[in-house]
């Protein structure tokens, strides 16, 4: 896509951070925005500063975990404007503590809102946007927590690299039918997700205290950074968006490693 001029974009998880960024730029760049997130205040908020720039805004409430409201927020998206182009399968949560610790109920929730969501959005959004038969993108949030793994962050790690594998697949799938995918793989920003637990539902909470977040190396970037990264990655239709550059080690002695694996096994 060359230019958003007229175009309508989703973002879930919309009403802060990285979704709120993006949602900006978007509607900056010409698009109108359907903000969706389950904090009904804060995505009105980013609404209002959508309309501020001149363009239009929808704010649908989503808890992207369930298919039923991914399926009423492109429900009301289409029936609003007709069409998306972009959608961006933001939503997000994290939790903290090794793998020897996690209960099924911190799998549920995380699984649940950053892959699930993600599948929700892709099976929902996808085959309309086809049927569209207009330009259009994907852009689905995953973590450099995708690419490479953190101790005390296994939950989290796994629906990341999950996100990851599927936007890889996606984006030779969609191909064809000339929708773009980007998968969005940063490490410090600054956002509230280490804030997720105030939007954890209660069936899926502990009772044991959370365990102290990890801290990640490098800097954190604003969100605004990241999102015109983003922008300009769907402009230019590439596949990944890493955002810092100090990812660039651990990703190299990762694929050393694998390689070595294969050397020392050599023409089997």
């Amino acid at each position: 896509m060359e230019t958003f001029k007229d175009t309508v974009a989703v973002v879930t998880g919309g009403g802060s951070g990285i979704g709120r960024a993006l949602a900006l730029a978007l509607a900056r760049a010409g698009s109108r925005v359907v903000v969706a997130d389950v904090d009904e205040s804060a995505m009105a908020a980013v609404a209002g500063e959508v309309k501020a720039l001149g363009s239009d805004a929808l704010t649908v409430r989503t808890d992207v975990s369930e298919l039923g409201q991914v399926q009423a927020l492109a429900d009301r998206a289409w029936k609003a404007f007709g069409a998306v182009h972009v959608l961006c399968n933001n939503a997000g949560v994290a939790t903290w503590g090794g793998l020897e610790q996690a209960t099924h109920r911190d799998w549920q929730w995380v699984l649940g809102v950053n892959l699930w969501g993600v599948i929700h959005g892709v099976e929902t959004f996808v085959p309309r946007m086809i049927a569209g038969g207009e330009r259009g993108h994907v852009v689905n949030t995953a973590s450099m927590a995708g690419l490479i793994a953190s101790q005390g962050l296994g939950v989290y790690n796994t629906s990341k690299y999950a996100v990851v594998g599927l936007s890889e697949t996606l984006a030779k799938d969609l191909k064809p039918y000339g929708i773009g995918v980007s998968v969005l793989c940063p490490m410090g920003v600054q956002t509230r997700i280490r804030e997720s637990e105030r939007n954890r539902p209660a069936a899926l909470r502990n009772e044991a205290a959370p365990a102290a977040a990890v801290e990640l190396i490098g800097r954190y970037l604003a969100p605004e950074a990241v999102a015109a990264m983003v922008l300009d990655a769907i402009r230019r239709n590439e596949l990944y968006v890493i955002t810092h550059h100090e990812g660039a080690e651990a990703l190299r002695r990762r694929f050393e490693r694998m390689q070595r694996s294969i050397a020392a096994r050599g023409k089997v």
